[in-house]
């Protein structure tokens, strides 16, 4: 079996996000970051080469192999900012404004897009579920 690529590293977060070029997408992360982080009540730390993550918690397949994996994450990607751990089947979807989901992750090009206390909201729920666990 292969080694995870994504998993926790000694990287520095800051140091991530001072380097990316664009000055509205960094602002926008740094913002982000400080929203996960408040939520989790973790400092954030990258998880592989570009992505930052939250707290932790131990994520179990169905065949039951577990690992441990972050609670939030983000990565500032050159069309949009990928973020991670959210529900986005929950209720204030459509309350959040203009974005675009994945496999399990929402898109969205910036934070101005967006309504900033539906994300929030959407952030400290799964947060909260994720803890439960």
């Amino acid at each position: 079996m292969a080694a995870m690529k994504t998993k926790a590293m000694q990287k520095s977060l800051e140091g991530f996000l001072e380097k990316i070029p664009d000055a509205q997408k960094r602002a926008d992360c740094e913002a982000i970051a400080a929203m996960m982080e408040a939520a989790t009540k973790s400092k954030g730390k990258m998880w592989g080469s570009a992505i930052a993550g939250f707290g932790e918690y131990k994520m179990v397949y169905p065949n039951g192999r577990e690992l441990d994996w972050m609670i939030m994450g983000f990565s500032p990607r050159k069309q949009n900012i990928a973020v991670y751990g959210l529900d986005i089947q929950c209720d204030l979807m459509a309350d959040l404004g203009k974005h675009d989901t994945g496999k399990g992750c929402l898109y969205i090009k910036r934070l101005s897009d967006v309504s900033v206390p539906a994300l929030k909201k959407m952030i400290a729920a799964a947060v909260k579920k994720k803890k439960a666990k």
